[in-house]
């Protein structure tokens, strides 16, 4: 089998490692217990986290074991990494709550049956943690002047970094530590964004059991202009069906740059990396070739075949008269609304299109909606059951929203 190091460099996934030649052995000769943390600051994944469930499902094809760590303890605190501001504080009954929904996810993607993989809670031990023996235990294998130096950090110095979560770094140091002890976790994986977090922990272990730790971070998805990838106007991708519709994540795939699509076919989908230089190397209208592969494969992955037959079937629907619209999002409203008439502005924040009327009069503006193929540039237009086609109205919010009413 091959090497699961070597696999994760042919796909792209790695930016940094702490210790290249020596993972790569560890990975060849042993299998390797490696932790990757979640923290329940939202009840659902995004298309960001995918990123590094698909590091974990590679890393368990190959043998290793993965230990999906849900940070109900370190939610309670804040991780400043990424941020310019402090994160807004949940309530503990919420991190709980979003905890549990996380890791219901996670599971439907790697064996976390307490022998071939774990989903863990750092709540467990860092609940009930005496602050006092913590610091002394812990906190004296920390410098404060290195500390400050690490970019989470440094980032943070102009604006106010709060003395809650400078905590953190030791936090999540701990649950390195933690989890060697506990079920020899040798490993920790995380975007490049926890990079500094990643390397304390490593060095806890190291200075506290005198045995080797060793962390690796890979690529944040991001587009042609560095942004994240996975926000929209309206949010991020959810893996949530209920947040965002299967049909919504192909479509946001089956629009990306097509600068994006080589990168991102090797990071969300399992296809051979030959396969994948192919469709990357597509131009002008045979991209879109790539692109509908792209969006299927990973539909499939996060929903299953069935959903990701529906949404391509749904997008071809768009651009086929007569053609089934039924896995399109939709929502049956009363007749007699529209015999007296309703604003679009109105509409489309009751479809949940928009939030606001405000920004739904923006996109108006900006030439951003269209009923039934039509670009609406009077934001104050009514929409009557004379606009409906067969009982059915189609609104577009941008390039890749869609929403049918039927009436």
């Amino acid at each position: 089998m091959k090497n699961a190091y070597d696999t994760l460099v042919e796909r792209g996934f790695i930016e940094q490692t702490t210790h290249e030649e020596e993972i790569r052995e560890l990975l060849e000769k042993e299998s390797v217990t490696f932790y990757t943390g979640f923290d329940p600051t939202a009840d659902s994944l995004h298309l960001g986290h995918f990123v590094q469930i698909m590091v974990m499902m590679h890393m368990q094809q190959a043998g290793h074991k993965p230990v999906a760590l849900i940070g109900g303890g370190t939610a309670m605190v804040g991780d400043p990494s990424g941020k310019t501001e402090m994160r807004k504080m949940l309530t503990e009954e919420d991190i709980d709550k979003n905890a549990e929904s996380l890791k219901n996810q996670i599971s439907k993607y790697l064996d976390l049956d307490g022998e071939k993989g774990y989903a863990i809670n750092n709540k467990e031990w860092l609940k009930g943690l005496n602050y006092i023996d913590f610091i002394r235990d812990i906190g004296k294998h920390f410098s404060v002047n290195r500390m400050l130096t690490a970019e989470c950090f440094k980032s943070r110095m102009e604006k106010g970094l709060s003395f809650l979560e400078f905590n953190y770094m030791l936090m999540q140091s701990y649950d390195f530590l933690e989890l060697h002890k506990r079920y020899n976790c040798k490993l920790e994986l995380g975007g490049n964004d926890q990079w500094s977090n990643i390397l304390s922990g490593a060095d806890l272990v190291r200075r506290v059991e005198s045995e080797s730790a060793y962390g690796l971070t890979f690529k944040l998805l991001t587009t042609s202009e560095g942004k994240k990838m996975g926000k929209t106007e309206s949010g991020a991708i959810w893996v949530d069906p209920n947040k965002t519709p299967p049909f919504e994540m192909y479509q946001y795939l089956r629009n990306i740059d097509d600068t994006n699509v080589e990168n991102t076919l090797a990071l969300l989908t399992f296809l051979p990396m030959d396969e994948v230089k192919r469709l990357g190397s597509l131009e002008g209208a045979e991209i879109n070739k790539a692109k509908e592969i792209l969006a299927f494969e990973f539909t499939k992955i996060v929903h299953g075949e069935e959903e990701a037959i529906k949404a391509q079937k749904a997008a071809k629907a768009l651009f086929s008269d007569g053609a089934d619209m039924s896995n399109i999002p939709s929502t049956d409203m009363d007749k007699s609304i529209f015999e007296k008439g309703i604003g679009l502005l109105d509409l489309m924040t009751d479809l949940g299109l928009t939030s606001s009327n405000g920004e739904a009069r923006r996109l108006v503006k900006q030439g951003g909606v269209s009923v039934n193929d039509e670009k609406i540039t009077d934001f104050k237009k009514e929409i009557t059951s004379d606009d409906f086609e067969d009982g059915k109205l189609m609104i577009r919010k941008g390039k890749k929203k869609y929403h049918q009413v039927k009436i």
